[in-house]
């Protein structure tokens, strides 16, 4: 597994040091662990845990201006992806993880705690109800998510926490050009603007995805995001 790491993040440009590669080995045992008394992941193959969770998700250091971030929130961030994979690699980074089920949270505090990760915070909830709160409000440099929602529901949940400047970066299919399309007013009423997009071939497989850069050019209008459940019921369109 180690050599198929190396050679990944090499082909991606990045480089792995010793003690990264042995966090990431420490996680993906706990995440094989754990997986067995809880749903956290449909991949179970070692050779996949490593391309399709570790790799896909540093690929969002590929992003222009990503050595800008000092506070990233994974919203929905479920086994720890992508946030846990890049605080790994930009440990000075202040990371928040968000997600809304209890024992994936404990997970998370698990893995952070055998690794040695630092600066790392952990909310248990919806989205809808931390965006409103001036705590976590338009107080991050970017938001991060790889979760399944549409586009135009994930900026409601992810535009909220973002500074004016700051971007969210979503990991999307090779098809997000249409949900971009049905996206495109939620992205302006929320204050946000499409300013990259970049398509990753995922080394050592053919598999391709794109990652949608959206620059937060104003503020987030103060009824958004609307009550849990809202945004998936009643997307902006």
């Amino acid at each position: 597994m180690e050599e198929i790491m190396k050679k990944g993040f090499s082909d991606l440009g990045i480089d792995l040091n010793e003690n990264q590669m042995n966090q990431f080995m420490i996680y993906k045992n706990l995440l094989l662990e754990w997986n067995e008394k809880m749903n956290l992941t449909a991949i179970e193959d070692e050779r996949d845990i490593v391309i399709k969770h570790f790799i896909d998700s540093i690929s969002c250091l590929k992003v222009k201006g990503f050595d800008k971030i000092n506070r990233l929130i994974d919203v929905g961030t479920g086994a720890g992806f992508p946030g846990i994979p890049i605080k790994i690699m930009e440990p000075n980074i202040e990371l928040t993880l968000l997600d809304a089920l209890n024992k994936r949270v404990t997970f998370l505090k698990e893995v952070c705690k055998e690794t040695s990760l630092v600066k790392v915070d952990f909310l248990h909830g919806r989205a809808e109800d931390f965006g409103r709160l001036d705590d976590f409000r338009e107080s991050y440099d970017a938001a991060v998510s790889r979760a399944v929602a549409s586009l135009n529901v994930l900026v409601e949940y992810c535009m909220p926490f973002i500074k004016v400047g700051g971007i969210f970066i979503c990991q999307k299919g090779p098809q997000v050009e249409d949900e971009m399309a049905s996206s495109k007013k939620a992205i302006e009423v929320l204050g946000g603007k499409v300013v990259e997009k970049l398509e990753i071939s995922l080394p050592l497989s053919d598999i391709k995805h794109k990652i949608v850069v959206i620059e937060k050019v104003k503020p987030t209008p103060t009824k958004y995001p609307r009550k849990a459940g809202k945004p998936t019921k009643s997307p902006i369109i």
